[in-house]
């Protein structure tokens, strides 16, 4: 007996978007390292879907500069410059100072108790980064920290243009653990941007955002330097970090 559903039917265009934000949300939570090959056929059966929404969601990547289609035609995850990776980080001090400014004034309770969590489970997290795959949770945990104030400033262009952001620099966070990890002067950061969101200061938010970025990464710009001037093999820091492919789509969504 047919009956009236309200489920959308699946057309190739949500296929591809689902890709899309599959191979996306690699990239943002740092499982895709620098340099990385990837090929489509891999990637396709990784996900369980045929190559076409594959190749269609990466050539969107290669546009955005998130993914990197060379001459021969070998589709790698690219590794920013030191001197692009400060650019970038330029840009995302003002862009995330200013969602930050905003999210002040609009977090909830329900926001300020997420990212509480979130923080407990990095701070857990980094405790045993020694395990490689424990590190990559604690890059995951810090992206979901970050993005979950950024959402909360409810400014949907400005959170897209930080994603694009973070897009292009989290691959170079796989170099974090255990080579460079996040240290502070002080305290960590995230608990002065917990703060000022539970007092709805936002600039005490906009200066804790900043000061996250700038101390944070402090040792991975040192890295970076080090590799520049031979100091570090690169070769070698890579090897030690696992490869990581998509994991398979739910079907039911």
């Amino acid at each position: 007996m047919a009956y009236a559903s309200s489920f959308s039917p699946v057309t190739r265009s949500s296929l591809n978007a689902q890709v899309y934000d599959c191979l996306r949300t690699e990239l943002l939570e740092g499982r895709l390292r620098p340099y990385q090959r990837l090929k489509i056929r891999d990637l396709a059966t990784a996900l369980n879907v045929s190559e076409t929404p594959v190749r269609e969601a990466v050539m969107q990547l290669v546009r955005e500069r998130a993914l990197l289609l060379q001459s021969n035609r070998a589709l790698t995850v690219p590794r920013l410059s030191t001197a692009q990776y400060l650019e970038l980080r330029r840009i995302r001090l003002e862009l995330e100072g200013l969602a930050a400014e905003e999210a002040a004034e609009r977090a909830t309770a329900e926001d300020i108790a997420t990212l509480e969590t979130l923080h407990a489970a990095l701070l857990a997290a980094e405790a045993g980064a020694e395990d490689m795959a424990v590190a990559a949770e604690a890059v995951r945990l810090n992206w979901h920290f970050h993005s979950r104030i950024y959402r909360a400033a409810a400014m949907p262009e400005l959170f897209g243009m930080i994603q694009g952001l973070w897009l292009r620099t989290s691959p170079l966070l796989a170099y974090l653990y255990p080579h460079a990890p996040p240290t502070y002067p002080g305290r960590h950061r995230h608990l002065d941007m917990l703060d000022a969101l539970r007092s709805r200061d936002g600039a005490a938010l906009r200066a804790a955002v900043q000061a996250d970025t700038l101390e944070g990464g402090a040792r991975l710009l040192r890295l970076l330097i080090d590799i520049d001037q031979g100091r570090v093999d690169e070769l070698t820091l890579l090897g030690a970090t696992p490869v990581a492919l998509p994991r398979v789509l739910d079907p039911g969504g």
